[in-house]
């Protein structure tokens, strides 16, 4: 056992408590505890500034905590993980690489990459499911397809026949012998100098950490989970779990989470207390989200820059650049959407409901990309998920099934009655609205001139007339969908069959370091399939596999959400503003060398002012036959090669 040494590669799994990596390696042998930090691997998808803070903290928590217990946690800046992975490799000598598995479209690369090479030099690779309830590639229906609509799969999960388990943390580690050149905390660079101010107002409403999640999770579940039902939409308050950020940094285990609901579940079944039942059944279904947005990128990986429906591709998206400034800096002249934006900008956060408000007036009413919408949100978020942002923003640009309905246009000043109705959501945030009475304060264009005047108010000057009117809005987004239609039957009679799609890898662009050698040795058994090893995309699609086509209905002003992104958490303190609300967040690039608070650049493939509806985004070297109007994913394994 002594001679066995495993390198423990944490990534988005930042704890001691039901971490299946770590508590494997403690049991075989001496462990090296390390993580590795690669700004040029992640490309477009670079932290923002809130994100990058909430790893600074949550690496510190997890040092003193390995410490505690006996080995040290290295920390290591690199411009090539695997180049960083090899050369731990040969200073400790190790016999055995462990991880968590990640499920976003990047990692899943990046992670099997890696894996088939160390397993070429003879290294033992082992993964684990660290974040998830179900691996994605358990979940299929009767056919052996995977699911497009979250119910079924839910209802799947529900049902299936095995528990998720969870691992004792280890009570003792023995370090790995051997020395590399690490790096503190500070030298990994998550926080610049010119961030600092901005970010300690963070800590006053946040305290990252796994063994801080679990007191979050204790709070929530015996004060909040109760009236969760009652009081999750309440937009000012922190009725939602608090959860997500901790949950996305791996800082508290799912299946924990899972277990404690599941036992007051229990509990008020028995006291047939309805309330509690209820806020249980949507607490559940919310974490289901968040299981389903990592069931969708591990079966279609191409989510992250095309909608899942594939007449989406033909919608003709309005790239204007200055109307996603405005969205972003707040100055819409809708108020709800204006106090979410600068709530955003200012706190790195805002509540679930809001991000739905915000996000569907960016795709509905200015018929913005939902991709640019989606890396806003990516960069701005303190709790910045990216399997969570592709589910929220294809949800609401109608590229799912069981989406929003892509003509559903919600008006936001009914939003703003029914989940802030006394205002007071946005006169936090909208200080030039302060003195409004509450009967305009969410259509101020509609008010008296004496009220606008006794108020303050001059539209046009300290705050904004709408930017675009709900009957405008309403027959552009028509408009766009008639084109839309018109576009894809042209196609479809252009070119009835569209099997032969082939999408190119763009690897080769690439610029990697060179790759350092590993000093040979005896070849220890290296298994690459077992129970817990991860597996890439892989999809059969069956010949009688039902069409998933939404079909068209009537436009709505208003109606329950049948579903909605993950739950998310609290608000922070207030981060330093300027004088034009610009955002906290830039171009990918810029960030990895400076961090500015005063641009912002749209993702690289929608940064054109004019969106081609036929336009391909290279990714994976993969064959996509279709499956009704769905785009479905062949393997990146055997199938891709």
């Amino acid at each position: 056992m002594d001679s066995n040494r495993t390198i423990v590669w944490f990534r988005r799994d930042l704890r001691i408590e039901d971490n299946p990596a770590l508590a494997a390696a403690a049991r075989d042998g001496s462990v090296f505890p390390l993580y590795i930090w690669c700004p040029k691997e992640e490309g477009q998808f670079y932290s923002g500034r809130v994100s990058r803070w909430w790893l600074k903290q949550s690496l510190s928590h997890l040092g003193q905590s390995l410490k505690s217990l006996g080995a040290e946690l290295v920390l290591i800046k690199t411009q090539s993980t695997l180049a960083a992975l090899l050369e731990c490799i040969n200073v400790v000598k190790a016999t055995k690489v462990v991880f968590n598995h990640l499920y976003d479209p990047v990692s899943l690369v990046r992670d099997h990459s890696i894996k088939e090479k160390l397993l070429e030099l003879g290294i033992s690779v082992q993964s684990y499911n660290g974040d998830l309830l179900y691996e994605p590639w358990e979940i299929y229906d009767e056919r052996g397809n995977a699911f497009t609509t979250f119910d079924a799969y839910w209802d799947k999960c529900l049902h299936m026949q095995t528990e998720p388990v969870s691992v004792l943390p280890p009570w003792r580690l023995v370090p790995a012998a051997g020395t590399v050149e690490k790096c503190s905390v500070e030298e990994l660079g998550l926080e610049n100098e010119s961030e600092k101010s901005s970010n300690a107002l963070l800590g006053r409403g946040w305290s990252p950490g796994w063994s801080n999640a679990d007191k979050v999770l204790t709070e929530f579940v015996d004060q909040h989970l109760l009236h969760y039902s009652k009081n999750r939409h309440k937009v000012g308050g922190n009725a939602t779990s608090l959860l997500s950020p901790y949950l996305h940094f791996g800082e508290l285990s799912v299946r924990k989470v899972f277990h404690c609901v599941r036992m007051k579940q229990i509990l008020w079944t028995k006291e047939a207390n309805l309330e509690g039942k209820d806020s249980v059944v949507l607490f559940l279904r919310a974490m289901g989200l968040r299981e389903y947005s990592r069931y969708l990128c591990f079966n279609f990986p191409f989510t992250h820059e095309r909608s899942l429906l594939s007449s989406l591709k033909y919608f003709p998206w309005h790239a204007d650049l200055g109307n996603f400034k405005a969205w972003r800096q707040g100055r819409t002249g809708y108020p709800l959407v204006d106090a979410g934006m600068r709530e955003l900008w200012a706190t790195g956060w805002i509540h679930n409901r809001i991000r739905v408000i915000v996000s569907s007036f960016a795709v509905k009413f200015l018929l913005l990309p939902w991709r640019w919408g989606m890396k806003y949100f990516w960069d701005t978020l303190l709790d910045a998920d990216l399997e969570s942002d592709i589910l929220g923003w294809q949800y609401i640009s109608g590229s799912l099934p069981d989406g929003h309905e892509l003509e559903r246009l919600d008006n936001p000043e009914i939003q703003g009655s029914k989940f802030d109705p006394e205002g007071e959501y946005v006169r936090h945030w909208l200080p030039e609205l302060a003195r409004m009475p509450t009967e305009w304060i969410h259509h101020p264009w509609d008010a008296p001139v004496t009220v606008l005047k006794a108020a303050g108010i001059e539209l046009g000057l300290n705050y904004p007339k709408p930017m675009i009117d709900l009957d405008l809005a309403r027959e552009r987004l028509t408009q766009a969908i008639f084109k839309m239609w018109e576009m894809e039957a042209a196609a479809r009679a252009t070119n009835s069959s569209e099997t032969n799609e082939v999408v190119i890898d763009n690897s080769d662009c690439i610029q990697t370091s060179a790759i350092q050698r590993v000093a040979t040795r005896e070849k220890t058994p290296c298994p690459t399939i077992s129970s817990n090893d991860q597996r890439v995309p892989s999809f059969q699609i069956g010949k009688n596999s039902p069409p998933c086509r939404k079909r068209p209905k009537d436009v709505e002003e208003e109606r329950p959400y049948q579903n909605e992104m993950p739950d998310h958490n609290k608000k922070a303190g207030n981060a330093r503003a300027d004088e034009d609300l610009c955002s906290t967040a830039e171009s990918s690039a810029a960030k990895k060398q400076s961090t500015s608070n005063i641009s912002f650049s749209v993702p690289q493939s929608c940064s054109s002012s004019e969106v081609k509806p036929s336009q391909e985004y290279e990714s994976f070297e993969l064959k996509r036959p279709w499956l009704a109007q769905i785009d479905m994913e062949q393997s990146s394994g055997k199938e891709g090669k």
